[in-house]
């Protein structure tokens, strides 16, 4: 496969990304609503860790990565641009992945702001650093699922706002499979992120648990491959 062309196909995104204030604007939000959870057990637990704030962190993303992957195809297939990308040298599949990475790029910016809350917490408390590390490399993981999710509900609609409620809703029901464990057959409720996410909370970081997320991403970029080979 040719990678020539990705690189300049992240850097358009990434200028389409950081020409307009949406993606501050997101960015900004993530982090405020991030960074309320995290401080609330420091100030009234009086306990410095990161586990509770791992442990909500699926669901913000839930709504963070729809916000910044709703547009990657949609608005393209809108204004018609798309046409014209499809016109270069760049073929699909390049195409793809250099919107995909861009995408996570993104995401993982403001995954990496959000470092400030551990070296913190190294001032603050006692704080297991495998457990962070782990919780961070789960969450790289859960990104790289989530946003594949994201580009794949955006690579057939037109509309940025169905794109949006698609992923939020393909994504959901991966999130509630997990809450539900209880009351589903094992084998459904494997695939819910939380048996695999809680892994990497714990500190543990499972080859199986890796697999999954990889499988899924992969998964759906390929669904996406599939949609954008159609004629729009």
């Amino acid at each position: 496969m040719r990678i020539t062309y990705i690189p300049i196909i992240i850097k358009k995104e990434l200028k389409l990304y950081f020409n307009s204030p949406i993606a501050y604007i997101v960015i900004v939000i993530f982090l405020i609503i991030s960074g309320f959870f995290y401080s609330r057990p420091l100030f009234v637990q009086n306990f410095a860790t990161l586990r509770y704030y791992f442990e909500l962190l699926p669901l913000f993303l839930l709504f963070f990565v729809p916000a910044v992957t709703m547009r990657i195809y949609s608005e393209e297939y809108k204004t018609g641009t798309i046409e014209i990308m499809f016109t270069l040298p760049f073929n699909k599949l390049e195409i793809l992945l250099g919107k995909y990475l861009a995408s996570t790029l993104v995401i993982l910016l403001a995954m990496a702001l959000t470092l400030l809350y551990p070296f913190s917490l190294i001032f603050l408390g006692r704080l297991d650093i495998g457990a962070t590390i782990a919780g961070y490399l789960g969450t790289v993981f859960l990104c790289l699922f989530y946003t594949s999710v994201g580009v794949f509900s955006s690579s057939f609609t037109k509309n940025q706002v169905v794109s949006f409620i698609v992923t939020f809703f393909i994504l959901f029901i991966f999130f509630i499979l997990g809450k539900i464990s209880m009351f589903i057959p094992a084998a459904i409720s494997y695939a819910g992120i939380d048996l695999h996410y809680e892994n990497f909370i714990r500190g543990v970081v499972d080859f199986r648990s890796v697999v999954f997320f990889i499988s899924l991403s992969m998964l759906f970029l390929y669904l996406t491959y599939l949609s954008t080979s159609k004629e729009k």
